[in-house]
């Protein structure tokens, strides 16, 4: 007797930007100096028009297409009309570059792309692995960068995870069309994110070179400042990892300028495979060198284990405050044992001070010591209730605890 397979069901496909961004711009509200700027970012070329009063732009390609007139001022009667005309023609066009035209001019966006030079397939096409591959290391590279404006760390493990994820909820990401991806990071709470990338990118290249230069790490210490990390270089081996080299560019969005203490230009900076083995001896410094982290943690108390009915244990805490980790571990002596345990029953957290280890990825704290349990307002309260998912009996108990002295 034989069995179809169980079928997974699919991942939803994030939109298209354009699908995300929100309705198209009105003319009143469009810069068409920014719109000059853009056209021109995205390959479209100015052929001609009234000097001082309009540009006639063409789309990138060999196919050409409707050209646009777009009014360099709207010192003129028509210059509403003739931006109406060209935001309706951009939005009907099958170009990619226009939909990223529209992106940047509804959301003001900072853009960032990736390149990788891959050996094509039968007629030039890549397959689906090589353009998954792309996606996956563009997103790893990205949270990275919301890693490293959280703190600059060389080794962060856990740490800040779920703080720089959500910063990602706000970026628009193309679809990755030969060996190229395009990310838009809004300028409104997504600049820092961009800059950090931008300064991190040129500075693990100088270190690259500095290393293959010299032979010495050292480079990838002073490099830490600005933002270069564990995360950061594994997401480089994996965009550069198959393939005969890759770029980066960030360039910033016209309507919000040049950021300070960043070049104008959007020269990409380029990894290839050569530099595959000083990336990975980078991470591995990172890793192994980065220290423990002295902390005072609040948490719940999620699992207890022992091998006996005395001695010392294990124990899990759900962080609540003073590490942003989600979970710990924790060896505790018989003593501190019993009290999480009963902290546990009761459904209170507790306190513990300790050093959070970079071994395990910031999950493990050591010399744990000064266990309390500790008092909850209201509102704290009632979120750890629903958490804990006891019986009623143990939630009036709890009720009973948070009424007495049970604080720190």
């Amino acid at each position: 007797m034989t069995h179809r397979p169980t079928e997974e069901p699919l991942r939803p496909v994030r939109p298209h930007p354009v699908d995300t961004a929100g309705p198209s711009p009105e003319p009143a509200d469009v810069d068409p100096a920014v719109l000059s700027a853009l056209l021109r970012r995205h390959g479209w070329q100015r052929r001609g028009g009234a000097p001082g009063r309009y540009g006639r732009w063409t789309p990138p390609g060999p196919g050409g297409g409707t050209s646009l007139l777009v009014p360099e001022t709207r010192a003129f009667p028509d210059s509403d009309d003739l931006l109406g005309e060209a935001l309706l023609a951009l939005s009907r066009s099958g170009s990619p570059s226009a939909r990223e035209v529209l992106v940047s001019l509804a959301v003001p966006s900072d853009e960032i792309r990736w390149w990788h030079d891959v050996p094509a397939g039968p007629a030039g096409a890549a397959s689906w692995t090589v353009e998954d591959r792309l996606r996956g290391a563009a997103r790893r590279m990205l949270l990275a960068a919301a890693l490293a404006t959280r703190a600059r760390a060389g080794y962060h493990g856990a740490r800040h995870r779920r703080s720089a994820a959500a910063a990602l909820h706000h970026v628009l990401v193309g679809s990755a069309t030969d060996g190229r991806l395009t990310a838009f990071v809004p300028v409104a709470g997504g600049r820092p994110l961009a800059v950090r990338l931008h300064q991190a990118l040129f500075a693990a290249r100088e270190a690259i070179d500095y290393q293959r230069a010299t032979g010495g790490m050292d480079a990838f210490d002073a490099a830490v400042e600005a933002g270069v990390s564990h995360d950061l270089t594994e997401a480089l081996v994996a965009l550069v990892r198959g393939t005969e080299g890759a770029r980066i560019a960030v360039e910033w969005a016209p309507a919000a300028g040049v950021p300070e203490g960043c070049a104008s230009s959007a020269e990409p900076v380029e990894f290839s495979p050569g530099d595959l083995a000083v990336l990975r001896e980078a991470g591995a410094r990172y890793l192994r060198e980065e220290p423990a982290v002295p902390v005072r943690i609040t948490g719940a108390v999620v699992r207890l284990r022992r091998s006996g009915p005395r001695g010392d244990g294990t124990v899990r805490l759900r962080v609540l405050a003073g590490a942003d980790v989600p979970n710990v571990r924790i060896t505790l002596d018989e003593e501190a044992y019993r009290i999480a345990g009963h902290a546990h029953l009761v459904g209170l957290p507790v306190r513990v001070q300790g050093r959070l280890e970079s071994r395990g990825g910031f999950r493990r704290l050591t010399g744990a010591h000064g266990v309390v349990p500790v008092q909850l307002d209201d509102a704290e309260r009632d979120r750890l209730m629903k958490a804990l998912q006891e019986n009623a009996g143990v939630a009036a108990f709890f009720e009973e605890a948070c009424g007495g002295d049970c604080g720190d």
